[in-house]
């Protein structure tokens, strides 16, 4: 990426662009039980977390003089077992990112249908037509999904601070201080996916020219300033929407319902609750083009398939196989979008950004001579490894049973 000098400030932007999703819907739902500072806590953790998680892959990037992925890194510091490892959890990561943003369009374009146009629509038949209609700008390149991607980062951005300037209005700082600490942990897994920017470092790295003082700064502000927007949107919900009633926290976490249908069910038909259902689709649809982009891309490389006759075009047989497995199960099993994004943060993400790195840092620092070392030493992999580990019992646990519900 030569040419013009990259930005800190553009580099701050992509960082946060990556961070700030879909998964951001489901945040406040799955927080709420724990109440607001409980759940503050836990971001913290999880920023800290993934940002240091990130230096330490900026750190390994800087043994390569050409730009390499997370794969080609694990490969070269933890030989076959690494990049079989990357390989196979890249792919179960963007299969379950996927699962979760079809699962929650198809709740979400019924829903819309049925409060604006009293037109009832099943969530399966929103899925599908979800995924043929915005399957077909995958299908037509990059270029079609950077275009469509501009117009909608434009439209998530104004609903975002319509609903933040609207809904202060609206707050109830009772509803703030309520706690109950002890469920605070289980959100951790959704957490450490929301601020998943680990595979956006060597694009960064390339961007600033290798600059790593810039790289760094970059990391810090971009995680930061998506700590700050997930954080202000945490406290319009949990400010607003109520832990009962049929569309409060808990009943929400029962049925699947993330945080603008929450906020528009409490709010009823207003400004507030159409910035929600907006931001909803906004967040969905960016998140939905970019991961889908990424996983054909992905697939286009580690299976060896190339597209000759349309070059502007992906090739539909890949774009199929992106597409098709996930919107399957998101009809088979509908209440699928807390679940995926909690099976990518506390398995994929967590080994992906948080185990591995660690690793690759243990092991090649002690054949490499890097210009940048990432601060606290052996205590610091130590200390990632720990939280990593217990990130991971969580989401075992989760799936023997104890979660939210059940311990509430």
């Amino acid at each position: 990426m030569r040419g013009k000098k990259g930005s800190v400030l553009g580099g701050i932007l992509l960082i946060t662009g990556s961070c700030v999703g879909a998964g951001m819907l489901a945040l406040p739902i799955l927080t709420g039980l724990a109440g607001f500072f409980p759940s503050l806590a836990m971001f913290l953790l999880a920023w800290l977390f993934m940002t240091c998680t990130g230096l330490l892959l900026v750190e390994v990037n800087g043994w390569f003089s050409s730009r390499v992925n997370l794969i080609s890194m694990a490969g070269h510091s933890l030989g076959k077992i690494g990049r079989w490892l990357s390989w196979t959890l890249y792919l179960f990561l963007f299969y379950a990112l996927l699962v979760a943003y079809i699962s929650g369009s198809g709740n979400l374009f019924s829903t819309t249908l049925t409060t604006f146009f009293s037109f009832p629509l099943a969530d399966w038949i929103g899925s599908i037509f979800f995924v043929v209609l915005f399957g077909v700008v995958v299908y037509l390149g990059t270029a079609s999904v950077d275009l469509w991607n501009r117009a909608l980062m434009v439209g998530k951005i104004i609903c975002y601070f319509g609903l933040i300037i609207l809904g202060v209005q609206y707050l109830m700082p009772s509803l703030l201080v309520r706690t109950e600490a002890s469920l605070a942990v289980f959100s951790l897994p959704l957490l450490v996916t929301s601020f998943g920017f680990h595979n956006m470092i060597p694009s960064i790295t390339s961007y600033l020219h290798g600059d790593i003082k810039k790289v760094k700064m970059t990391i810090w502000g971009g995680s930061t300033l998506a700590l700050v927007i997930y954080l202000f949107w945490e406290i319009i919900v949990l400010g607003i929407v109520p832990m009962e009633g049929e569309y409060g926290i808990l009943n929400s976490l029962k049925l699947d319902r993330e945080a603008s249908q929450a906020l528009s069910g409490v709010l009823g038909i207003s400004w507030l609750s159409s910035f929600a259902q907006g931001l909803a689709f906004f967040a969905i649809l960016t998140s939905f083009l970019a991961q889908s982009l990424a996983l054909v891309h992905f697939l286009s490389d580690g299976l060896k398939m190339k597209n000759r006759k349309h070059e502007h075009r992906e090739n539909i047989w890949l774009c199929t196989l992106a597409l098709l497995p996930p919107l399957v199960l998101s009809v088979i099993y509908p209440q699928l979008f807390f679940r995926a994004l909690s099976f990518a943060g506390g398995f994929c993400a967590v080994i992906l950004f948080g185990i591995l790195p660690v690793f690759m840092v243990w092991k090649g620092r002690k054949g490499q001579s890097g210009t940048y070392r990432v601060f606290g030493g052996k205590s610091l992999l130590l200390t990632i490894l720990v939280v990593s580990l217990f990130i991971l019992c969580l989401e075992i646990g989760s799936m023997l049973g104890i979660s939210y519900l059940k311990i509430h």
